[in-house]
């Protein structure tokens, strides 16, 4: 294993050919879960390793109006529409300047691919299910709504992200922000958009 923030070199070099794809990578049994661990700023977060499909460079998304702040735009992905949230926004962290050096990690959250746009990928991990702690909950945060527990890899804490979450806690309209994505006929929540 790696020290934290470090990638294995096989890693590092599929980051600069430009993508990895995910998708077949087996997502361990029962007792060991396998996760993308990932940073934002100084903290470290993990998505179930099942639902990442590719993880590509940061670049320019189209702007859509009308949309939650922490939703960045759309990017065109092979002729499909993928939302890009901001991470750091929906964790109520403030926007990210996002730069080449970032990442989007392309996730299929039920019928969807969804974008979360990070600053650098760290590493996959397998963990035991048993060593997954549950979150605290000193007070209603946003911030822990998002996540499903946490775990400690070599000394760091990794919160690891509940996918669903992200599209389904209410914004200040009450709506959930998978049904603005869809109900402002923006995307279509059963198919991704073929462009």
């Amino acid at each position: 294993m790696n020290q934290p923030g470090e990638m294995q070199d096989d890693n590092r070099n599929q980051m600069q050919s430009g993508a990895w794809e995910i998708g077949g990578v087996a997502g361990g049994d029962a007792e060991h879960l396998k996760f993308i661990s990932f940073a934002i700023d100084a903290d470290q977060y993990g998505v179930d390793i099942m639902s990442v499909r590719e993880i590509k460079g940061w670049s320019d998304v189209a702007n859509l109006p009308k949309q939650p702040d922490y939703v960045r735009g759309v990017l065109n992905l092979r002729g499909l529409i993928v939302p890009i949230i901001d991470l750091r926004v929906r964790f109520g962290q403030g926007r990210t300047a996002a730069t080449p050096s970032h990442i989007v990690i392309i996730v299929q959250i039920g019928q969807r691919l969804v974008g979360l746009l990070a600053d650098r990928v760290l590493d996959i991990v397998s963990i035991s299910a048993a060593k997954i702690q549950p979150v605290p909950r000193v007070s209603r945060s946003a911030r822990l709504d998002f996540l499903s527990g946490l775990v400690t890899v070599e000394g760091s804490l990794i919160a690891l992200i509940e996918l669903p979450s992200l599209l389904a806690l209410p914004d200040e309209t009450g709506e959930s922000a998978d049904a603005m994505l869809t109900n402002h006929g923006r995307l279509d929540a059963a198919r991704p958009v073929a462009i």
